[in-house]
């Protein structure tokens, strides 16, 4: 690894001493109480969105011992779920901005299930075909109008895009931009090869492809739009099968805004040495300078939360690259609080960055500055002598 991860201490007190291990600190530590459940993380948050235009020398300081560990941004979030019903707009909107979200991602699902299967998760239902389609961007550019919210940032995103036919992508966003002009500032979540949707006969990217998105990627990179491409790293059998797409999409696409979700992991990968993904991921990130990577999904924290020696100083040392993010689908058959759990758990890891790379990660720096929005993220308060805040 080319940067000296070992010379970046994280600052851990934070919930828990110390002495303990980080491993412990990340999984939950004084974060859970006796009773083992989670405390309301969010009753001390009174940013809005209006305030972050301020410049951040003229904000409050953020108080971490008080404040919200939890992000101001999620970068990877699912408005309408596979199949069925979605969770309505209004509700939406409310349970994003009381969890203090005041930035958020609308992602499409790139690949719908057959609106006829009755089927409203593809793992549910292999055998029935998830195709991409332009009909969940068209329903969250329409909600987004006609749902307008004063305190959370919607940024609408194109997920249409059949990476395995990429010929008709061009003019679908011409249609794009007759239908919603200027509405539409991002692109993905895209899949180039998501093992779990095999059995939905899904059709992963060959380098073939990859070679053909030429013409569409020159529009993003004109545009200067983010792409969040979702390329599986590997698998158990074989950590890093598909890491040849993914370093021939960043040779080919070099000047592209290129985010790589979930670090590349997968439910399929639950055994990738971490130094080794560490060590794919940091030479990734010092060849490619328009990388980045965001850590959505609790599959992460699942599978890898145990490795927190090695992912903390990775995450503190290129904190500028990493978005947070849930993954979260909203399909309307899940409980009123099942969003904020997935919140709780994508942001655990962010209590253990030093405050620089909480800055850049949950209080919205890397995400302001991707988009060149005229928003700023709050200064982290200084801590004392004795390392209160």
């Amino acid at each position: 690894m080319k940067k000296d991860l070992t010379k970046r201490a994280t600052r851990l007190a934070r919930h828990c001493f110390l002495a303990l291990p980080l491993a412990i600190l990340i999984s939950g530590c004084t974060s859970l109480g006796i009773s083992g459940e989670i405390p309301n993380t969010r009753q001390h948050n009174a940013r809005t969105l209006e305030s972050l235009t301020q410049p951040s020398d003229q904000q409050a300081c953020y108080d971490r011992e008080k404040e919200p560990y939890t992000p101001l941004v999620d970068a990877h979030f699912h408005p309408r779920p596979f199949g069925g019903p979605a969770i309505n707009a209004e509700k939406l909107h409310a349970m994003l901005e009381g969890q203090g979200v005041r930035f958020v991602n609308y992602f499409g699902i790139g690949q719908i299930l057959e609106l006829d299967s009755g089927c409203n998760y593809y793992l549910d239902c292999p055998g029935v075909t998830a195709m991409p389609s332009i009909k969940n961007d068209f329903v969250n550019g329409m909600e987004t109008v006609a749902y307008p919210s004063d305190n959370l940032h919607i940024t609408l995103s194109m997920t249409f895009m059949d990476l395995a036919h990429p010929d008709d992508i061009v003019s679908l966003i011409e249609l794009y931009d007759r239908e919603y002009p200027g509405m539409f500032s991002w692109s993905g979540e895209l899949n180039v090869v998501k093992q779990a949707l095999l059995k939905n006969n899904h059709e992963p990217a060959s380098l073939e492809n990859i070679d053909q998105w030429g013409p569409f990627m020159d529009v993003l990179r004109e545009r200067g739009i983010p792409v969040t491409f979702h390329s599986d790293l590997g698998n158990d059998a074989n950590p890093t099968q598909f890491l040849p797409l993914m370093e021939h999409i960043l040779e080919t696409y070099p000047k592209n805004k290129i985010v790589w979700a979930h670090m590349g992991l997968s439910k399929e990968l639950g055994n990738m040495d971490p130094a080794r993904h560490v060590e794919i991921l940091s030479g990734l990130l010092d060849t490619y300078p328009k990388l980045m990577l965001d850590i959505s999904w609790d599959v992460l924290y699942n599978e890898y939360h145990q490795w927190g020696e090695i992912y903390i100083p990775f995450l503190n040392a290129y904190s500028t690259r990493i978005l947070p993010g849930t993954d979260f689908v909203a399909a309307n058959y899940k409980a009123d609080d099942q969003y904020g759990k997935e919140l709780e758990v994508t942001s655990r890891v962010l209590r253990a960055l030093d405050d620089e790379a909480f800055e850049n990660i949950a209080l919205g720096a890397n995400y302001f500055r991707l988009m060149d929005l005229d928003y700023h993220a709050p200064k982290v308060c200084p801590a004392d002598d004795n390392g209160n805040r």
